[in-house]
């Protein structure tokens, strides 16, 4: 890995700050390893502070209407931007034609262009041209590796001997990559060592230590190359704990992520991230989501290993109705609920420490 960071960050995010289609964007604003992100651009926002947008939480970064605006701001800097980083995950992962545009703007610039989406930048010979004139470069984050560089699924997890954690949700965009970030950091707080498996885009911009893209993948090589990470991560570092962030979910009819993390990453414990107003899967009126026990068996049964905990999500739910909606959910399925976003992890680190106890090593 590249010494970290490697440069001062635009995030992009135009028309989706605030929204589910905007979580990369989110991930780089509550923190990332790999960037120092000076500000974000989104319209809508201008003129506040992302922090404070996103989570009541003020954190200096501010939110500039447009590109230009972002660029002259940080040209004045002391450490001026370096790299354009695309912050959006629309559905599908294409770019508009104004956001093209803007990269092309971000490219003229003379800034670094790393981008998440299915839309491959360095596959455009004019996006390319213009890199070169500006010695610019381009990363196309979700472009898939080259075969001989992917893994087959061996059987060689089953050497992991950490306390395999994998924090799945009842829908894609809920927020399991940040619950499997602030557990894994609620560990490490505690001196217990715990390494996150990153598996999408946004971990990797974040800086994740150990990472693949599931969704850049061949699917013959999903499994192996799950296995080959959490394998490598418990060789070179020997945590006590492995985090694995989620994708999608089991149900999901867009996104129906989680399979391959139960049957090749072996969690011997799952978490499950929920958000409780949501009534249909995101961005797909009419598909209901299934009840929270349902998919609580499911995960139960395709795993046979158990739920030990449910966190929530509280998008567009008030802050004196969370410890209500915990409460819902322990008297509804049985299991503790946390917001852990919101209150931090500490309460569910302590339940998970319990687990890590039985954990042969």
């Amino acid at each position: 890995m590249k010494s970290l960071p490697e440069g001062n960050a635009i995030v992009y995010c135009e028309g989706m700050f605030n929204t589910p289609n905007g979580k990369t964007a989110h991930g780089l604003v509550r923190f990332t390893h790999r960037y120092k992100v000076l500000c974000v651009v989104d319209s809508r926002y201008a003129g506040q502070d992302a922090g404070n947008v996103l989570d009541a939480k003020t954190n200096n970064m501010p939110i500039y209407g447009s590109l230009d605006q972002a660029v002259e701001a940080t040209r004045h800097a002391a450490n001026p931007a370096t790299h354009f980083v695309v912050g959006l995950a629309p559905d599908g992962g294409r770019l508009n034609a104004s956001a093209r545009e803007d990269v092309r703007k971000a490219l003229s610039s003379g800034l670094n262009v790393d981008c998440g989406l299915h839309d491959f930048l360095s596959e455009d010979p004019g996006m390319m041209q213009l890199a070169a004139e500006k010695a610019a470069t381009i990363r196309d984050i979700r472009k898939p590796p080259a075969v001989d560089q992917l893994h087959f699924f061996t059987g060689k997890i089953e050497e992991v001997k950490a306390l395999k954690i994998a924090v799945l949700g009842t829908d894609s965009a809920v927020g399991k990559r940040t619950t499997a970030w602030l557990i894994a950091q609620g560990l490490q707080q505690k001196g217990i060592a715990a390494e996150m498996i990153g598996t999408g885009q946004t971990a990797w911009m974040q800086g994740a230590r150990y990472c693949i893209i599931m969704d850049a993948l061949i699917n013959d090589f999903v499994s192996g190359e799950i296995e080959h990470v959490a394998w490598t991560a418990w060789k070179e570092a020997r945590p006590d704990v492995i985090v694995l962030e989620g994708q999608g979910s089991l149900m999901n009819p867009a996104y129906p992520g989680g399979f391959e993390i139960l049957a090749a990453g072996r969690p011997d414990i799952v978490i499950l991230q929920h958000a409780p107003a949501r009534k249909e899967y995101d961005g797909f009126p009419g598909y209901r989501i299934q009840p929270l026990a349902q998919q609580i068996e499911a995960i139960e049964l395709l795993s046979a290993k158990p739920v030990v905990a449910v966190t929530i999500n509280h998008e567009a739910r008030a802050g004196d109705q969370i410890p209500l909606m915990c409460s819902a959910i322990e008297q509804a399925v049985g299991l503790p609920a946390f917001d852990v976003l919101r209150d931090g992890p500490d309460g569910l680190v302590n339940l998970l420490v319990r687990y890590l106890k039985n954990t042969k090593r």
